[in-house]
């Protein structure tokens, strides 16, 4: 029995795809994997700053952003995760101090009001505190 179909064979005037580039190939360069890492890094790092730990995670995020910059100067992929990832961890660094600087002046500007009795009686202590009162 004859076969049903016959093979066409692809040239490269007759196939307009560019060689080399079919299923299951990678287009050239990669991916830049430190670079959508470091950007997972910073926004859980921007998002988690008014804990503390985002400080911790934006320097993590900040130092793996600026390699993935590096690394997408060399292999052209990433640049834009990387600016993220670098921004996000700049700020969550900065928020983070911010919190932390908040809460030593609170606790500095609180701290006669420690051992209340009741809630009650907190809330009026730091009330007296910040009036003057």
């Amino acid at each position: 029995m004859p076969p049903t179909h016959t093979a066409v064979k692809r040239t490269a005037e007759t196939d307009p795809r560019p060689p080399g580039h079919g299923y299951g190939t990678r287009p050239p360069g990669g991916r830049n994997g430190p670079a959508g890492a470091a950007m997972v890094l910073g926004v859980i790092a921007l998002s988690t700053s008014i804990v503390f730990i985002g400080g911790l995670l934006g320097l993590v995020g900040l130092v793996l952003g600026i390699t993935a910059l590096a690394t997408s100067r060399r292999t052209g992929t990433g640049r834009g995760k990387a600016v993220t990832a670098v921004v996000t961890s700049a700020l969550a660094i900065v928020v983070a101090v911010l919190v932390a600087v908040f809460t030593v002046w609170y606790a500095d500007k609180t701290q006669e009001c420690y051992d209340p009795g009741s809630f009650q009686q907190y809330k009026q202590c730091v009330r007296q505190q910040f009036t003057g009162g």
